[in-house]
């Protein structure tokens, strides 16, 4: 699986690269698997325009991933669901291929994007971290999409991520974070592949998993390591606002949310924590937190 590697990529940037893509599994191609049981998992697909003319979308594509943390609440990364056209609508996908259900969506509703999205999509509204963009210590890269409940259950079967308390990866330290088994899903590219063009990320618009290693913690960051050598598989462009899973107290809890990287998706998955006081006083008015 490949990671939406990006806080200098602006989601609509993100949405380009993501639209060349091929078809096929992704995360890093090494030491991934599809995850079709993580069913909170899921796909921020957008419509917008992109021809000059506002009143009718022209656009639809999956951008980023993100987790469902209770009925109605898709956690995402804010640099997912800022800087778009004015007319943008975020709609999110739980399937798990959600680029086979938007292709067929398209050949049963060509030149109608908005009926595209509905075919594989719930739609909802944005509410970004009103302190996003912030310092580098701490970006405030988070956001949440809210979806009509009745319809996302209705169309799809899931058990919200739980969250972590407060301080509970600051409590466990490194020493603890390292003996910690933590996987990383999404819906992202693959790893950088050479071809006669230059460097391309295949893939894409497929859930997928893989087992990332505790490396690095910091006041608002966890840095995992995405290395082959050590069985780990990563996260790349498209994997932006989806989960890093811990097991903690024999619980998976969402630790943290994929944000940045290494451009070529080999090496390193820098992510958002969700322990800390800023991300539990946003989260707070959207979910019960523990």
């Amino acid at each position: 699986m490949t990671s939406l590697r990006a806080t200098a990529v602006t989601a609509a940037a993100c949405a380009a690269v993501i639209a060349t893509a091929t078809t096929s599994s992704a995360i890093n191609s090494y030491n991934a698997t599809p995850a079709p049981e993580r069913t909170e998992v899921g796909a921020l697909v957008a419509t917008w325009d992109n021809d000059g003319n506002p009143a009718t979308p022209d656009r639809v594509d999956w951008v980023c991933s993100g987790t469902m943390i209770d009925a109605d609440t898709f956690l995402t990364a804010a640099h997912c669901t800022t800087d778009w056209p004015e007319n943008v609508r975020f709609y999110v996908s739980l399937d798990q291929d959600v680029q086979a259900g938007l292709d067929a969506a398209a050949e049963r509703h060509p030149g109608d994007p908005a009926a595209q999205a509905r075919a594989v999509a719930v739609e909802g509204t944005a509410h970004n971290h009103p302190g996003y963009p912030g310092p580098a210590s701490d970006t405030r890269d988070i956001s949440v999409v809210q979806l009509p409940a009745e319809k996302v259950k209705s169309r799809w079967s899931f058990t919200p991520a739980t969250l972590p308390t407060a301080d509970q990866l600051g409590a466990l330290g490194p020493r603890g974070l390292n003996s910690t088994d933590w996987v990383v899903a999404g819906y992202g590219t693959q790893e950088a592949a050479r071809g006669p063009g230059g460097h391309t990320h295949p893939g894409g618009g497929v859930r997928m998993k893989a087992p990332v290693t505790f490396d690095a913690l910091n006041d608002a960051w966890v840095r995992l390591a995405m290395t082959a050598p050590q069985g780990n598989g990563g996260a790349c462009y498209g994997d932006s606002g989806g989960p890093n899973f811990a097991t903690l107290g024999g619980k998976r809890v969402l630790a943290a949310t994929t944000i940045t990287g290494d451009g070529p998706c080999y090496a390193t998955n820098v992510v958002y924590r969700l322990d800390t006081p800023g991300a539990r006083a946003f989260l707070a008015p959207f979910v019960k937190l523990p």
